[in-house]
């Protein structure tokens, strides 16, 4: 398999080694996708058995992804002092123990700071995910190893739900958890037998950095989870506090020696530009699956497994779609690649926002694979043009904003549904606003083709022999 042949000065592993390594990744990476989409199917279950009310119950997805996000930005830094091999297995860890605490759960508080602990698992291997790709793989291969990337998280995601309601009809739900137990255990022996050895860098930690990070990103989800409840005031308390933090945490990111966030990232436009569309393109994602997940089950009269199964041509696509984008974009400009999978999702954003009751399975469903093919065209592109254009010193520091940024696009996405059905308007208006914001992810992918071109015209200039 092209993946795992080895060619004469290739960076990264050896071809047996990255077979074993990716085994890693793709397990701890299925682990924690699937984790997500399973107990969003049970929330209604676990209330239920816990004697929780429903607006407690949402806590139980709220805390996981709260923690996971505020700890991004942090892990990512502290890959560099204790490297990405150690951190990628202590995340690993401290996931599949909190697995077993959350699986012997007997009451909703319990289970809550277990939860909270598998969001501090997750972050820790989320943060760094795309990096250790860059680590395992040799740059001539990077656009198709994200390519592999989105495949899996695309069939994580696609087999979450299906996985959950296959469990809960013969199982309780405790057995959600413990399903990660197994898949984590391989992950830590194959993450233990082939991830590589790193020399950590030397000095401090950014210890204010990192406390004002964390409360920047906590404050902004707090503030999101606000907004999709209609609460004003506590809207404008989290931003105020978000805004503080930022401000500090630039400020400190402009004095410390060895910043969390080196800013100097951001003079790089590639790499802003990229960081902006994928930014963009995911307040669409996350909207979307929450809109059309309300609007299928309370105005089409769709089951949540029927909900689930018109969601299925999405993922489906990015699982067949992704994987040759990311092998295009190692031959071919990745931001022409990623403009044409916008300019898709942007028409299949908008055919969606046309469906009323009267629409039909069949007419939900191709719109749905027409988003899918364009997202599967648009993210292993964009993400190999985040990731390369950085030395690859600074991978640790671009793998954690990129999961900083898909994670505040997806929630800003999700509370613009809440706060807009909150106050009255229809499921459509917030599909219009996906598909407004893919637009203007559109316009900054189109802003950047000609750098991404002189960039791969530099790189075959170089790969040429002398």
């Amino acid at each position: 398999m092209r993946l795992f042949e080895t060619r004469p000065g290739d960076d990264g592993l050896p071809g047996r080694e990255r077979a074993l390594a990716l085994l890693a990744l793709m397990t701890g990476t299925t682990m924690a996708v699937m984790d997500t989409t399973m107990v969003n199917l049970a929330l209604p279950t676990i209330a239920q058995d816990l004697g929780a009310s429903a607006s407690r119950s949402v806590w139980i997805t709220n805390i996981f992804q709260v923690v996971c996000a505020a700890f991004l930005l942090v892990f990512a830094g502290l890959s560099e002092l204790i490297t990405r091999r150690r951190l990628y297995l202590l995340g690993l860890a401290i996931f599949v123990g909190a697995s077993i605490g959350a699986a012997l759960s007997q009451n909703l508080e319990t289970l809550l700071v277990f939860r909270a602990l598998q969001g501090l698992g997750a972050a820790a291997t989320l943060s760094i995910g795309p990096s250790v790709y860059r680590m395992i793989f040799p740059t001539r291969l990077l656009g198709s190893a994200l390519g592999l990337s989105a495949l899996i998280v695309a069939a994580g995601y696609s087999a979450g739900p299906t996985v959950s309601g296959a469990i809960l009809s013969f199982a309780d739900w405790p057995w959600l958890f413990a399903l990660n137990v197994p898949l984590g255990l391989c992950s830590l022996y194959f993450a233990a037998t082939a991830l590589p050895r790193e020399t950590p860098r030397s000095g401090a930690f950014d210890v204010a950095g990192a406390l004002c990070s964390i409360v920047m990103l906590a404050s902004f989800f707090l503030s999101m989870d606000a907004l999709g409840h209609a609460e004003p005031l506590a809207v404008l308390a989290w931003v105020a506090l978000c805004l503080v933090a930022a401000t500090l945490f630039i400020r400190r990111q402009r004095r410390a020696r060895y910043p969390l966030l080196p800013l100097t990232l951001f003079s790089e436009m590639r790499f802003t530009l990229a960081i902006c569309t994928s930014g963009l393109a995911f307040i669409g994602h996350g909207l979307t699956f929450v809109a059309l997940s309300l609007f299928y089950q309370n105005q089409m009269g769709f089951s949540p497994l029927e909900t689930a199964w018109l969601f299925t041509p999405w993922p489906l696509a990015i699982m067949v779609v992704g994987p040759l984008a990311g092998r295009l974009a190692d031959k071919v400009n990745p931001s022409i690649l990623s403009s044409v999978g916008l300019g898709f999702l942007v028409v299949g954003l908008m055919a969606l926002a046309l469906v009323d009751e009267t629409t039909g399975a069949a007419g939900s469903l191709w719109r749905t694979a027409l988003c899918g093919i364009g997202f599967g065209l648009f993210q292993p592109p964009n993400n190999r043009e985040m990731m390369a254009s950085l030395p690859p010193e600074r991978s640790a520091n671009v793998s954690g904003m990129m999961s900083t940024v898909r994670t505040v696009g997806q929630s800003f996405g999700v509370a613009v549904v809440g706060a807009a059905l909150a106050l009255g308007f229809s499921v459509q208006v917030t599909l219009w606003f996906g598909a407004f914001t893919t637009l203007l992810a559109l316009v900054a992918s189109l802003s950047r083709v000609s750098l991404a071109g002189r960039a791969l015209v530099e790189r075959r200039a170089s790969s040429r022999p002398r």
